[in-house]
């Protein structure tokens, strides 16, 4: 993606709110509307159409929701795939579980402002950190409890396949941490740590750092409430 000049598509069902975001955006220096979708079905078709670099994705919507349309634009968009923004109204959403389970990069509150719309594309864009880390974290820590997610004293077994570093770069990404964070923490260079993370997500087959903070709590690694 060309930092300079974002590709975005903005889906929600209700007229007001996309009219709203759409503003918002083709107000800011750097980034292009290149459509909108009232519906899932609408926003695969557009998503094929128009190639964007981030998509904003209402979740809940009549018909084809959210998740659905997340999994589904992912299944068939070229490389690079498009960065997925879930929007919501209340930030414990199973729905917005669901869609980082199915490649979304993060999500926002729809009643987030400017700003903070902004941010969010920038940051999804960018791929190097979480949007809102601990918002994500609670999220996440909610919804992978109920699955039954369980403490492990050796790796989980779909874990196995990474090395102790690899493992050391997930923990960190799962409590939120940036790639100069965990680079200043483990003592070693930012692009260390992106060697590890993209070999963990290859082996790991995720697309997204939110998946990987989904991953490293089903699978025991992390566990909710426990420290860095």
């Amino acid at each position: 993606m060309n930092s300079s000049h974002i590709k975005v598509l903005v889906v929600d069902d209700q007229f007001l709110i996309r009219a709203g975001l759409v503003g918002v955006l083709r107000a800011a220096p750097g980034i292009e509307v290149v459509g909108e979708a009232g519906d899932g079905t609408e926003a695969v078709e557009l998503a094929a159409a128009t190639r964007p670099d981030v998509i904003l994705m209402d979740i809940r919507m009549p018909g084809m929701n959210g998740i659905t349309a997340t999994e589904r634009i992912l299944a068939d968009a070229a490389e690079p795939p498009p960065r997925i923004l879930v929007l919501t109204t209340f930030d414990l959403d199973e729905y917005v579980y669901g869609a980082l389970r199915a490649g979304a990069a993060g999500f926002l509150l729809k009643d987030s402002g400017p700003e903070r719309l902004l941010a969010a594309v920038a940051a999804v864009g960018s791929g190097d950190a979480l949007f809102a880390p601990s918002v994500t974290r609670r999220l996440v820590e909610a919804f992978a409890v109920r699955s039954g997610a369980v403490p492990a004293e050796e790796p989980p077994p779909d874990l196995a396949a990474l090395t102790g570093r690899e493992l050391e770069v997930l923990k960190l990404i799962a409590r939120g941490l940036s790639n100069a964070e965990i680079a200043d923490r483990l003592y070693i260079s930012e692009a260390t740590v992106k060697t590890h993370l993209n070999r963990t997500m290859n082996k790991l087959d995720l697309d997204t750092r939110a998946q990987a903070v989904v991953i490293a709590y089903e699978t025991g690694l992390v566990t909710p409430g426990a420290g860095l």
